[in-house]
């Protein structure tokens, strides 16, 4: 029984590759650039891009279990060739936003929403995970800090509810190995919901580095992001920032229910990266 890790150079698919090696499930690491991957003696590798299906019948190939993660516009062509190589249970990459009130047309969720309507209406079991905010987010912060000790954000004030990479893989490894967990949805977080400003006090506290959180105008922070960020998504999260500031978010309890025990906390994940915010 082999398992397709797709997304192997993102950080949640590594930590689960590394999870099902050492505990002695086959697992065959999937991406778009292979030859980029590190990865522990035995685990091969090939080439996948969700958004190209001809990839798609190989890297399958005498697969029994996929972790996916969400490709709306080319999900269904995956399930329909998962299900002609004989894979049994797909555990989806979701997110939370599913739960928004417009998910179908809102530009964060729909490729998520997307994705978990096409393997519910496919032929093969799918369970969805659906963590909030990612702890790694922060990474994107760490550029300015070792630069200039400075992050400039609209929403300073904002609240989210950020999740440790580890806490997902080890959820995914649950869903795939676990049958009686298999074929449901589970939405997960961190431990606690945090804004902008602690996070930032977090990460200058645990790695001694100076952070100062410098708030800029929406439209200041948006033509900074241009280069990175599509104007319809920005707006979308300048919106959720907005609507959140000052308002902690709601917790959920899918990574205890799941790992059986507590989600690791933001505190935690800083110490597992400080070295990422250091000169």
């Amino acid at each position: 029984m082999t398992t397709l890790v797709t997304g192997s150079r993102g950080r949640v698919g590594r930590a689960l590759i590394d999870l099902l090696h050492t505990r002695g499930h086959a697992v065959r690491a999937a991406s778009n650039a292979p030859g980029e991957l590190a990865l522990p003696d035995g685990v091969p590798s090939l080439r996948l891009a969700l958004d190209e299906p001809e990839t798609f019948p190989a890297a399958l190939d005498g697969v029994t279990s996929v972790f996916l993660y969400a490709e709306g516009s080319h999900t269904a062509a995956f399930a329909e060739a998962a299900a002609k190589a004989g894979v049994r249970h797909i555990v989806l990459l979701s997110s939370s936003s599913v739960h928004y009130p417009d998910p179908a047309t809102h530009p964060v969720a729909r490729p998520h929403w997307e994705a978990e309507q096409a393997l519910a209406a496919g032929p093969v079991t799918a369970t969805f995970l659906r963590p909030g905010a990612f702890a790694t987010n922060a990474l994107g912060w760490s550029r300015a800090i070792k630069a200039t000790g400075t992050v400039d954000l609209p929403y300073p004030g904002a609240y989210s509810d950020p999740i440790h990479e580890q806490d997902l893989a080890e959820a995914a490894f649950t869903v795939l190995t676990d049958p009686a967990r298999q074929g449901g949805a589970y939405t997960l977080s961190g431990p606690e919901a945090l804004s902008f400003l602690d996070q930032a006090e977090q990460i200058s506290r645990i790695t001694g580095v100076t952070v100062t959180v410098n708030r800029v105008s929406p439209e200041t922070w948006k033509e900074a992001a241009g280069p990175y960020l599509p104007g319809h998504f920005a707006d979308a999260l300048l919106s959720f920032w907005k609507s959140s500031e000052g308002k902690p978010v709601a917790l959920a309890g899918g990574v205890e229910e799941l790992t059986g025990r507590p989600a690791r906390t933001f505190a935690t994940w800083v110490e597992d990266h400080a070295a990422d915010f250091r000169a």
